[in-house]
């Protein structure tokens, strides 16, 4: 590991840590912040090891979800999303380039129509499905989350840069969900809303970095 990740590693153990002690939620709290801002980093930075990091946090956010009634997050985040970060790994790992960064791609106009009909008429659905369940509470917040969530899951695994604007749309109804919930005093919802926050920034840095590789992957071609 570089100089830089052991900083960018160090700084978020600190971040973590501080945040468990104030928010008196070490263990757990600290654990979700902690994988959930390294998962993300280390996806904006192309490495495979993000998916290891990414399968943890994603357990631990469902257990949290599930804790504070948001059904519809715990059923992907541990059935879902967490399966697919075995896939990830396996993917990316056969698709990498000589200093071990993944090769990133893009795709047309045609993809990103298809996209979105498929990430509303998914949250559509899947929010009709939601409100059968009683005690499900924000019901089209949380499916419009975990459908564009799933797309840009898909998108990450398959290298397009496109997945860090998905994850974008996302982040911001994400942040929304759990500033709701903080603010009714959930479960967990104080490190939740963290690592939304830290899930912002790094998309941010995500969609500049990835948009550079792409450019780069174009000049080689």
């Amino acid at each position: 590991m570089n100089k830089k990740y052991l900083i960018i590693t160090g700084i978020c153990i600190l971040i973590s840590l501080t945040s468990g002690i104030l928010s008196n939620d070490v263990l757990l709290g600290s654990t979700i912040l902690l994988t959930g801002l390294l998962c993300a980093y280390f996806a904006s930075e192309g490495k495979r090891f993000n998916y290891s990091l990414g399968f943890l946090n994603y357990l631990l956010m469902g257990y949290v979800s599930l804790k504070n009634n948001l059904y519809g997050i715990f059923f992907f985040y541990v059935f879902i999303f967490s399966p697919l970060q075995v896939k990830g790994f396996v993917t990316w790992n056969k698709n990498l380039d000589e200093e071990k960064n993944v090769k990133v791609r893009e795709f047309t106009v045609k993809n990103a129509i298809i996209i979105t009909i498929s990430c509303i008429v998914g949250s559509l659905v899947l929010g009709y499905l939601l409100s059968l369940i009683p005690g499900q509470r924000l019901i089209f917040l949380d499916s419009t989350s975990n459908c564009i969530n799933l797309c840009g899951v898909i998108l990450m695994i398959l290298r397009f840069k496109e997945s860090w604007w998905i994850w974008l749309i996302n982040n911001i109804i994400d942040l929304s969900i759990w500033i709701i919930t903080f603010l009714n005093k959930g479960e967990g919802s104080t490190m939740m809303l963290l690592v939304s926050i830290g899930y912002l920034l790094i998309n941010i840095y995500g969609i500049v970095k990835w948009n550079r590789e792409a450019k780069n992957e174009m000049r080689k071609e």
